[in-house]
């Protein structure tokens, strides 16, 4: 059944063309790093913003479950459910919330918030360094959780649970029927976008 709309699937490659060039860039200090960080927080201040207004299966509310309902999925006691399982849905607003730390602080360090209203009270030079170490451990601990990703996706793909096919095709097989579900109009998604540049923009004008 359709469980990924074409939003959430583009979202999900780009991010990670994105993140591959960020590391690239970042580790080697050649590249556009800055440039590509802020197509970074675009997009995933996209995602956020989507997982509020969404379709069903990207947002928050659909797939951020009890510790309880995480223990009965790895124990294998919880019906399959369309998008993410109860596991990977965490792993999904570690990711998410992690990356936009690393493009926040991002942001600080390539001196881009230094013109934002009120930032002479509280960017002070503790927290300036406190954020610059927050860059610097993510840049390790971020690479972490994506192999944790990848790792969970070929335990899957031997369970005969094709993850990467489904967010190619946004089709996911072996799930529980739980009637139709919802998705939203991709011209929202365009809109939520929009929105997520003209943030962007604004902080780069103001800087």
């Amino acid at each position: 059944m359709k469980v990924w709309d074409l939003a959430t699937r583009l979202y999900h490659w780009f991010q990670a063309v994105l993140f591959i060039a960020l590391i690239a860039s970042g580790f080697s200090g050649n590249g556009p790093h800055v440039q590509l960080g802020l197509a970074l927080f675009t997009l995933v201040l996209w995602r956020i913003l989507w997982g509020l207004v969404g379709s069903q299966t990207s947002r928050f509310s659909q797939f951020i479950r009890s510790p309880i309902t995480v223990l009965r999925h790895l124990t294998g006691k919880e019906p399959t459910q369309p998008g993410h399982n109860p596991a990977g849905g965490w792993m999904v607003v570690t990711m998410i919330f992690a990356l936009f730390l690393q493009c926040f602080s991002g942001l600080a360090l390539a001196g881009l918030l230094d013109n934002m209203p009120y930032m002479e009270y509280w960017l002070t030079d503790t927290v300036f360094s406190a954020l610059e170490s927050m860059h610097y451990i993510l840049a390790r601990v971020l690479p972490m959780l994506i192999l944790t990703h990848v790792g969970a996706i070929v335990v899957y793909k031997l369970r005969s649970k094709p993850l990467v096919m489904a967010m190619l095709t946004g089709v996911q097989s072996k799930v529980t029927e739980t009637g139709e579900l919802y998705f939203v109009s991709q011209l929202r998604a365009i809109t939520v976008f929009a929105t997520a540049i003209l943030v962007t923009a604004a902080i780069v004008v103001i800087a």
